[in-house]
């Protein structure tokens, strides 16, 4: 059974800095695209970043360049996401997402409709 399990969410206040982990069993994902989502109360599930399977490549929404990083390390088959600068803005619940039909990371992979395996998400609250 394939699992995506996140960790790492909280309550944090503006200017504040977490880091979410995504841990992947049932199979290996070295070989996949890896990104972040997330979805604000009221609001539908956003595109946050995301990584090619080389590490090489990342591509991010814009509200959050320069503020976030994702990385991944496929021998533990884990991909994190470190945000830093947060703001109350940024709340929501984020989901990690897994897929081997992504193409370019700049087009289909800040889709949704291109991951094949999600995790369950977690909270992340940014006070002002």
């Amino acid at each position: 059974q394939v699992q995506l399990v996140e960790s790492g969410g909280g309550l944090v206040q503006a200017g504040g800095s977490l880091r979410l982990s995504c841990a992947a069993s049932g199979r290996t994902f070295s070989n996949a695209a890896m990104a972040w989502f997330r979805q604000a109360p009221g609001k539908e599930r956003a595109f946050v970043a995301t990584i090619r399977w080389t590490g090489s490549s990342t591509y991010y929404t814009d509200s959050v360049k320069g503020r976030f990083t994702i990385s991944r390390d496929n021998a533990k088959n884990t991909v994190y996401l470190q945000m830093n600068s947060l703001n109350p803005e940024d709340t929501a619940v984020y989901y990690c997402a897994g897929g081997f039909r992504v193409r370019r990371t700049d087009v289909d992979g800040a889709t949704d409709r291109a991951y094949d395996y999600w995790g369950q998400g977690t909270q992340v609250t940014v006070s002002s």
